[in-house]
């Protein structure tokens, strides 16, 4: 046999070997399905973040190991569950893994509404997201209240700091009085000290809220306004700086993870801390971003849009108003039979550690 022939053999031979093995090895990786949803589009950047952040980050943990994979089915933007149901369904495994809107569910998840008893105490999301990690897996109270609704908690969502977009200019506190402003939940809360009426509502529901008179304004962040485009409604923007609050978190249907490999659990639980931290870092950058977008995509609307900060004296006066939020979250959870008291200081350690700087002394 010619040489030129042989090695035109062997060449044909090897890719012939080649393509035999390559689907034994990729058959050799098992394949894990496993539906992933939110209530809120992937626009709204916590949500996208699962998406950019938290499901690549398990593929490339996976992909290193060389043995799992996971197919992804993606069901984000209330595909098959709206904002009042992100616990029950990853609860009843509706959804495999999903976002947990935590302070949409006060009677539920009580613990996990203490950020939202202490406004006015950091505008880091970092600080908080840090915080509240740490009492989900250390403190037993706090992490019970994720598994009792059969649920792993992953990763924590926070939000940038609190303002308030209206259909009218603010320039005291008295202006809010007898006022109705939209809210989230538990948020509410921070309307008792200025007289206005909170009205309960989600960023998925505050623009239509505003444009039927449902409401007159919104407490909300400037990292979920600008896509949810509510800043047409509502062009006034107040600069109160009320604070940063933990949100909920991305979490596994507690079925679902007894079923994972060891390997991927811990893929998860890595890309979950990764999420957090990401997240943390893109609303730092992201929320003075997203006020400057808004000023410029709303100055030929009328009335442009239009940001104003509150007073320092006003905003003495919204603080010192309010009643002792943090107080009232203890004596609600020792009412159910929770030492809540030691729950508040350990939180507010956990705070001040990472540099949070509180305008109220909660504690007292």
């Amino acid at each position: 046999m010619k040489r030129s022939t042989f090695v035109r053999l062997s060449a044909i031979a090897m890719a012939a070997s080649a393509s035999l093995t390559l689907p034994l090895a990729a058959s050799a990786q098992q394949v894990i399905n496993l539906t992933v949803a939110s209530s809120h589009p992937t626009t709204i950047p916590w949500v996208g973040f699962i998406k950019d952040v938290f499901m690549p980050e398990v593929d490339k943990r996976l992909a290193a190991g060389g043995k799992y994979k996971v197919q992804w089915k993606e069901a984000f933007g209330g595909q098959l569950y709206k904002a009042n149901a992100t616990l029950t369904s990853v609860e009843q495994g509706i959804t495999d893994i999903g976002w947990v809107f935590s302070y949409l569910e006060p009677a539920k998840m009580p613990l996990s509404q203490l950020s939202a008893h202490t406004p006015f105490t950091t505008s880091d999301p970092r600080i908080v997201l840090g915080a509240m990690t740490e009492m989900i897996e250390k403190n037993p109270a706090f992490k019970a209240e994720w598994d009792k609704y059969n649920i792993v908690f992953l990763g924590a969502t926070g939000s940038d700091t609190y303002d308030i977009w209206t259909k009218f200019p603010v320039k005291t506190v008295d202006d809010l009085k007898g006022r109705k402003l939209s809210a989230p939940g538990i948020l509410g809360l921070w309307l008792r000290g200025v007289g206005a009426t909170p009205v309960d509502g989600a960023l998925t529901t505050y623009y239509t809220d505003i444009q039927t008179g449902v409401s007159e304004g919104v407490v909300s962040l400037a990292t979920g306004i600008l896509p949810a485009k509510v800043y047409e409604v509502a062009p006034y923007v107040t600069k109160v700086n009320m604070g940063v609050v933990f949100s909920g978190g991305v979490a596994i249907n507690k079925d679902s993870w007894a079923k994972l490999p060891p390997e991927v659990q811990q893929a998860m639980r890595e890309a979950g801390a990764e999420y957090s931290r990401r997240h943390g870092e893109d609303l730092v950058q992201r929320h003075q971003t997203a006020m400057n977008r808004m000023v410029e995509l709303g100055k030929g609307q009328n009335p442009p849009v239009t940001v104003t900060p509150l007073p320092e004296s006003e905003r003495r006066k919204w603080i010192d108003g309010m009643p002792n939020l943090a107080q009232e979250w203890v004596k609600n959870n020792e009412g159910r039979g929770v030492q809540a008291k030691p729950l508040l200081t350990q939180y507010m350690a956990a705070m001040k550690a990472r540099g949070a700087k509180p305008e109220r002394d909660w504690e007292r």
